[in-house]
């Protein structure tokens, strides 16, 4: 299989590939790039929180440089759904059926151990493609994901805490709290799928190099302890039932900052933007290796509980 060249001239044609339980980012995503009818929304889309920020948004709003042209559900109801919400032309009842119709695809979904095999048609045809978090939750999968990259397939994978522009003034730099001693950030549902949230908010702050992690009480309440070799501690508490508001706790040697943050529309559409201008320069924005990590600490903490809540090294 050769590598494919990723410089993709506009419009470019994407996919869209959903959806999984809890989960409306082919709704969201696709609404962000192509424009979207609110009316339609109200109508069809199962999920009030989007229709609530995007009813703040204007509807002719869309990502020029860019359209989903086709997109796939598990249901195809779904599919339709999607479709007339988000002006996508064209359902189709198989992913596969896009091969030849698309320059790009999404995986708008967040079950990482389904991404391997979402992802290998497309893959194999040599389309750069983006994948919802987490890439993946398997030391396998993550292997092959490494190996793809390393024939110089185009992949990229985020979340959106990656984006949130209340965060951005602490990525790298936190002078004014001296030197970081404890990061605090709290995350709803299941580490599985929601702890890579808080992991990838915390991480441009610190950057590489987190040492161990840990996992500490129940499936459905547990909290994480992870160290990282700047001296920091890192806990995330993964609770399944809270209400989480969307907030980080920085403390350094010097003060502390408590960080709110709320702005789904913009971080969604940044980590969109992001993958769209990597199609049309092919640059990364951050290097894999970034992610490989993150994937590493989030498969960290699913094999600490697995065996007792032992202290797994990264």
């Amino acid at each position: 299989m050769q590598a494919p060249l990723v410089k993709l001239d506009s419009p470019i044609r994407l996919g869209m590939i959903g959806m999984t339980a809890g989960n409306g980012h082919p709704y969201s995503w696709s609404a962000i790039i192509n424009g979207f009818s609110l009316a339609a929304f109200r109508q069809l889309c199962p999920f009030p929180g989007i229709v609530e920020y995007l009813g703040k948004e204007k509807e002719s709003q869309r990502i020029q440089a860019a359209q989903v042209t086709h997109v796939y559900c598990n249901q195809l109801e779904d599919a339709k759904k999607v479709a007339q919400c988000a002006l996508i032309p064209n359902v189709v009842e198989k992913p596969e059926e896009m091969l030849g119709q698309i320059d790009a695809l999404i995986i708008a979904t967040d079950i990482g151990a389904e991404h391997v095999e979402r992802a290998r048609p497309f893959v194999e045809a040599g389309l750069p493609i983006f994948i919802d978090k987490p890439l993946c939750d398997r030391q396998a999968d993550l292997q092959v994901f490494s190996g793809w990259l390393k024939q110089g397939l185009a992949i990229m994978s985020s979340s959106s805490l990656r984006y949130c522009k209340e965060l951005r003034p602490y990525h790298g730099c936190c002078s004014e709290l001296g030197q970081l001693r404890h990061i605090f950030a709290p995350m709803a549902k299941q580490w599985e799928t929601y702890g890579i949230h808080a992991l990838e908010a915390v991480y441009p702050i610190l950057g590489p190099g987190f040492v161990s992690i840990q996992s500490l009480g129940e499936t459905d309440a547990r909290v994480l302890l992870l160290k990282h070799r700047s001296g920091c501690l890192v806990s995330i508490a993964c609770i399944e039932d809270l209400h989480y508001g969307g907030a980080i706790c920085l403390g350094g040697t010097h003060g502390h900052k408590e960080i709110l943050f709320s702005d789904t529309y913009q971080a969604f559409r940044d980590q969109l933007l992001d993958f769209i201008n990597f199609l049309q320069s092919g640059v990364r924005p951050y290097p894999f290796s970034e992610t490989e990590e993150l994937m590493r600490l989030l498969i960290g903490g699913i094999e600490s509980q697995q065996q007792g809540n032992i202290e797994v090294l990264i």
